[in-house]
Formats: C-alpha cells, sequence, structure tokens
C-alpha cells in the first residue's frame, strides 16, 4: 500500500514540474508578433509601408500591447489608385517617411481591444496618430460587424477580427483609413468616391495643381448627388465658366466651422461672395435655394473641406 502511495505522489510531482516548465510537445507555440502575422497574413504592403515609416520595430516590440487594424494589400492597392498613383508601391514609393508613419498611426490604438472590447464604451477611439495637438479618432459602428469611419468620412470594415499577437491584436480591414492632416485637399477628395464628380471637374479645369498647392484653402465640396442634381447646368458650362463655378466653392484661407463669419459676405477665390447661415447651416448663393452644409472640418494638409449637398451657382 505504502508503494503504491509512493508511486502516484512521484507520478504526480512530475507531471507538476513539467506543468510548471510549460507543458509537453502538445501545447500550441505562443502567438507571434504583429509584424510576423502582418508576414503570416501576407499583408506585404503594411510591412512595405511601416519599413519605410521606420514602424517595424514598434510592430515587432514585445513590450508594448496594440490594436492594428491592418489593411489588406488591395485596401493599399484602392487607395494609390484613387490618387493617382498605379499601384500600392509606387504609392509607398511616394509618400514621405512621416506621411507613411502618420497614416499608419492612425490604424494603431495605443491599448488592446478585441471586436467585443470595440462595441462597448465610446463611439470614437484615440489612436497613436496625434493632429493639432490632440490624438486622432477613429468613429466605431458595430452594427453588422465592426466599421470605422476615418477623417475623410469613409468607412472600413473589419474582415477578420481578433487576430491574437504577443504584443497586442489585429483586425484586418478591407480600407485604408485616411487620417487627417497628411493629404491635400484634391487627394482628400480623391480618397472620398463620393466627390469623384468634383474631382474630375477639378482636373477638366486645370485647377487639381493649384489646390495641390501650399495653400491654405477653404473648399466646399458638392457630393456626387449635387452635380447629378444640376447634370444638364454642368454640361453647357464653358471650361472657363466651368474654372468660375468651382473657385466660386473655394476660400483663400481656412476656415474651420468654429471660425464661420455667419451672417456676413466672404469673397471667394472666384472673386464673388458666398454667404453663410447657421441654424440651419447653410450657403446663400445667387440663387433662390440654399446649400445645406452636410459635413464640416475634413482636416487636410493644406485646408479644409467643408461637404454641401448643392452645387454653388455664380454669376456667371
Amino acid at each position: 500500500m505504502m508503494h503504491w502511495l509512493k508511486t502516484l505522489l512521484t507520478a504526480c510531482v512530475t507531471a507538476g514540474l513539467l506543468a510548471a516548465c510549460g507543458g509537453g510537445d502538445d501545447d500550441p507555440p505562443p502567438p507571434p508578433t504583429i509584424a510576423a502575422l502582418a508576414q503570416q497574413q501576407n499583408l506585404t504592403a503594411l510591412l512595405a509601408a511601416a519599413n519605410k515609416a521606420g514602424l517595424s520595430a514598434t510592430l515587432a516590440n514585445t513590450s508594448v500591447s496594440l490594436t492594428v487594424f491592418a489593411p489588406t494589400n488591395a485596401a493599399f492597392n484602392t487607395l494609390a489608385t484613387q490618387l493617382g498613383f498605379a499601384d500600392a508601391t509606387a504609392m509607398v514609393t511616394a509618400l514621405s517617411p512621416t506621411a507613411l508613419a502618420n497614416i499608419l498611426n492612425y490604424h494603431v490604438l495605443p491599448t488592446r481591444q478585441t471586436a467585443a472590447q470595440l462595441s462597448t464604451g465610446a463611439a470614437t477611439r484615440a489612436t497613436a496618430y496625434t493632429f493639432d495637438g490632440s490624438p486622432a479618432t477613429l468613429a466605431v459602428s458595430t452594427t453588422g460587424g465592426v466599421r470605422l469611419t476615418d477623417a475623410v468620412l469613409t468607412q472600413a470594415t473589419v474582415t477578420t477580427a481578433d487576430v491574437a499577437a504577443s504584443n497586442g491584436i489585429v483586425h484586418v480591414v478591407n480600407k485604408v483609413l485616411v487620417p487627417p492632416g497628411v493629404l491635400n485637399v484634391v487627394q482628400m477628395a480623391q480618397a472620398n468616391p463620393d466627390f469623384s464628380t468634383l474631382v474630375d471637374a477639378v482636373v477638366d479645369a486645370n485647377l487639381a495643381t493649384t489646390l495641390s498647392g501650399a495653400g491654405p484653402f477653404t473648399v466646399f465640396a458638392p457630393t456626387n448627388q449635387a452635380f447629378a442634381d444640376i447634370a444638364s447646368t454642368v454640361a453647357g458650362l464653358t471650361p472657363t465658366q466651368l474654372s468660375t463655378v468651382l473657385t466660386y466653392h473655394v476660400l483663400g484661407s481656412q476656415v474651420l466651422s468654429t471660425q464661420i463669419p455667419f451672417g456676413t459676405p466672404v469673397a471667394t477665390v472666384s472673386g464673388q461672395s458666398i454667404t453663410i447661415q447657421n441654424t440651419p447651416l447653410r450657403i446663400v448663393d445667387t440663387t433662390a435655394t440654399p446649400a445645406p452644409i452636410a459635413a464640416t472640418d475634413i482636416r487636410a494638409s493644406n485646408g479644409v473641406i467643408h461637404v454641401i449637398s448643392k452645387v454653388l451657382i455664380p454669376t456667371l
């Protein structure tokens, strides 16, 4: 009897020591770092951008615990073509390390947050990218999955959630998130498909180079629907008239929503004035129908965009 107890105790102690040392060969390996995980997931465009931006070491740092929204290669290619580059490789080559670092940091939360945790709490999350003295934020929606709204008012959907890493967690997303203050006003418009008609008109009027310059500018950006509402009118404009219409939407300085001089005529780059009213927020042009301002303060590197749902019509 004593011999049996001694044998049993020896077996238990041996099993305990094995467990304390990490177990047997059947135990799963520890999760990889975010950098290694991105390599495993074939997120090569993200890795190339991180390498040029000098962020590769951060993604491999095991002393941090981050949340990374990782765009797919297709997402990088989509943004690249929107901005006029051949592909993601060309875009990464063209953008500066600082610009890439700012874009990538906008995809990082400084703490580990699962999809379930993103579904609770505040409707916005502070990112690792600081703009204008404060962390830039992402709006989070969890209706029908996790969706993130960026600074240019476009949404990215989490396609693969909760990929565990040793230094945080990765959520794969189907779009590159566009931060405030990195791209110029033309590029910000290019990054939002709802401004494609405006972008085409700006290119046709040879204004893209000017609006990509130092500025600063304020652009009242009509949506595609706003242009569709007056399609026949726009089609009949001469190049000079089209330029007048477009510059009627531009101020030669940055005017944020908190700086709008309500009720006072404001001179546009066209040489004609508009008046901005409050409650409701709208712009009075030469027509009898004011233009509602649908969204404000889309911050670009050379100014600001305010979204309007009607094309402003100057005297032609």
